[in-house]
């Protein structure tokens, strides 16, 4: 079995779906947030093009700090939402391509101000990251619902897709 083959599968079907979400994105929306709890919807998007990158970053690295390091500043359009995708992508994309099946075997782990809240070897993390892709990309779809934007279709037609 190939775990690297099928890493750069998923991570380009992945990336080639959501796309379509990104290229939907409504202008205008940033601040739209369905519940005080929710994140905007800028800052949920560009979170999830921020989850492509997050291969790279974890084959390069064993651990992250969240309480390390400046937040970026939120992107304000599509285009800026598109371009990171982009790069994160093929970031995480070449980092695969070069990566032997022991780079993933080593222990990651995610940390606030030293403590561990997580931890996984590279290759679950790697897992991990593709599910919170495909996790986010839902609730930017009820967020596009609730605005009246298309909603592509993920794993087959969406409703909006559909002739009926």
């Amino acid at each position: 079995m190939d775990t690297l083959k099928q890493l750069q599968t998923e991570l380009t079907e992945e990336y080639n779906t959501t796309k379509k979400f990104i290229s939907e994105f409504p202008e205008g929306k940033n601040d739209y947030t369905p519940h005080p709890k929710s994140m905007k919807l800028m800052h949920l998007a560009q979170h999830i093009t921020e989850v492509f990158g997050w291969a790279s970053f974890m084959l390069k690295t064993e651990f992250l700090d969240l309480a390390e390091g400046d937040k970026p500043a939120l992107f304000e359009s599509r285009e800026q939402l598109m371009e990171a995708l982009e790069k994160n992508y093929n970031d995480s994309l070449a980092a695969l391509q070069s990566a032997t099946e022991a780079d993933l075997e080593p222990i990651w782990s995610l940390n606030y101000n030293g403590n561990k809240l997580a931890e996984w070897t590279k290759y679950a993390a790697i897992r991990h990251s593709l599910n919170q892709i495909t996790h986010h990309r839902a609730q930017l779809g009820v967020y596009y619902r609730l605005n009246d934007v298309k909603v592509p279709g993920s794993y087959g037609p969406s409703a909006d897709e559909q002739n009926f």
